[in-house]
């Protein structure tokens, strides 16, 4: 939709997002909108982000929560017809100590690939970098190696 030749954004003008091009939009329902990310860390990394503006997903009603999970859930159909990942990393930063720095709810859909890091193990464990090799920990509790 266009109003005196200026594209209307699908997000407020008071979200931090705002404007996002028509041409990275994937797909959107009445809650909420689905997009490539500006800063993508891999080839069709996403983010699924509330039409109103909230800094946590939590804040939101039950029933626009479970809308925004369903468009996550068909925006990564989109992503693997279009890209055909071999994986997703989904996260969400609740929050300035969980690395939050945008204060408006997000979802991330990070499609992941064979090889795009040398060992993917412990996937969204690695935000403690320190803690995420749980399994040498575990193998040396058990007497294993």
């Amino acid at each position: 939709m266009t109003t005196r030749g200026i594209q209307e954004s699908v997000l407020p003008p008071e979200s931090p997002f705002s404007p996002v091009p028509r041409e990275r939009v994937l797909a959107e329902n009445d809650i909420a909108v689905a997009f490539l990310d500006g800063y993508p860390l891999s080839e069709g990394h996403a983010l699924i982000v509330p039409k109103q503006v909230v800094a946590c997903l939590f804040d939101l009603p039950e029933l626009e929560q479970a809308a925004v999970w369903a468009l996550a859930a068909q925006t990564r159909s989109l992503l693997q017809e279009r890209f055909c990942p071999d994986g997703f990393t989904v996260g969400i930063n609740d929050g300035a100590a969980a690395g939050q720095t945008i204060a408006h709810a997000h979802v991330h859909m990070i499609p992941r690939y064979e090889g795009d890091v040398p060992d993917p193990r412990g996937g969204i464990r690695w935000v403690i970098p320190d803690r995420a090799r749980y399994w040498e920990d575990n193998s040396a509790r058990n007497g294993r190696t």
